[in-house]
């Protein structure tokens, strides 16, 4: 009964914030993104491949880039990239699919900044002959070639797990009854629904019943300020909250500042992705924080490798390849295989 009232509760959630967004779209202006720029030494006779990214101002998405001009060094193809300001601006994304296209891409890596919304856009450019990987985040369409993302489902479960284990390191017992907040992104992305729907499936089978997740999810639409205020308005309004869940790596650096500003070592916190606020509290010792690091240096430099190959004419069996994580806490982030996964994500 437990599973089942929390999965009604994820659904129900998702749809009720769904609706919110969609109420406050019209009113949402992004500054527009900037034309691509060329990423190599521009040489004839070599492969186009042009990079769609979700953020440009994002230390994550920096990363992708990082890995797909390492890609493009050792593969030899030309690469231009360009991205949004916010990562909820599909539209500008689906303007810069059609200049990729004009300009003559022979591929585009793409990070969808709305899997439903760009479906068509994709569907469009694919029937063009031009080659798409999707790089993080996977589209509501079969006409792309292959995506390198995380296994989001299995990655929110252990974020749960993780979530428990943190809860009890800092001497919770399972009859003390608790909550749990949490904040995310976008309810448009496929990766953030899938982590988030990973994360409350295990929760409600292996979670005492005395801690439950607060209905009252908070999402901040890629809004770096709306991210702070979603994380203080769950220490205000929840006093029985001990721990929080940041699904991507916005949500988790704005919960971990707050946490850091109001001194509350009492409350555990999970989430995705690294940055400086992250790492300042897992080595201070006295917090209990936890970080799920994904691979995306892999996902891009992979990616190119790939897109190459498919201008080529070879054929990708595999339409989604999980390139890993790595949790990273106060206990393992001196360990030598967490330190080779950190050097990357730190640029």
């Amino acid at each position: 009964m437990k599973r089942i009232i929390s999965t009604v509760l994820c659904v129900s959630v998702l749809l009720c914030m769904t609706g919110c967004e969609k109420k406050k779209e019209s009113a949402v202006a992004f500054d527009p993104a900037p034309p691509f720029s060329a990423l190599t030494e521009i040489k004839e006779g070599r492969k186009d491949v042009y990079l769609i990214i979700k953020d440009l101002e994002s230390s994550y998405w920096r990363i992708v880039v990082e890995g797909a001009k390492a890609g493009s060094v050792d593969f030899d193809c030309n690469l231009y990239y360009s991205g949004c300001n916010n990562e909820s601006d599909w539209e500008s994304q689906s303007r810069l699919m059609d200049e990729a296209v004009t300009a003559g891409a022979d591929a585009i890596l793409l990070s969808p900044n709305d899997s439903v919304k760009l479906s068509e856009k994709i569907d469009e450019v694919y029937s063009k002959g031009v080659r798409i990987v999707l790089v993080d985040t996977a589209a509501n369409t079969e006409h792309y070639d292959v995506c390198y993302m995380t296994d989001n489902l299995m990655a929110g479960q252990l974020a749960s797990e993780e979530m428990m284990r943190q809860l009890r390191s800092k001497g919770y017992s399972d009859d003390e009854k608790l909550e749990i907040g949490v904040q995310v992104i976008t309810t448009t992305s496929q990766t953030i629904n899938e982590r988030l729907a990973g994360f409350l499936q295990y929760w409600a089978r292996y979670a005492p019943d005395n801690w439950t997740i607060i209905s009252d999810i908070k999402y901040n639409d890629g809004d770096i300020e709306k991210g702070y205020e979603c994380a203080e308005e769950l220490l205000r309004d929840y006093p029985a909250m001990k721990g929080v869940f940041g699904t991507n790596n916005s949500s988790a650096f704005t919960l971990a500042s707050v946490l850091k500003k109001h001194n509350r070592k009492d409350i555990a916190l999970v989430g995705f992705d690294y940055s400086a606020e992250i790492a300042e509290l897992i080595e201070d010792g006295d917090y209990a924080v936890s970080t799920v690091l994904q691979r995306q240096y892999e996902m891009a430099y992979e990616g190119i490798k790939t897109a190459l190959e498919l201008t080529e004419g070879k054929e990708i069996e595999q339409k989604f390849v999980d390139t890993g994580i790595v949790v990273v806490n106060a206990e393992n982030y001196n360990d030598p295989d967490v330190l080779e996964a950190l050097d990357h994500n730190r640029g």
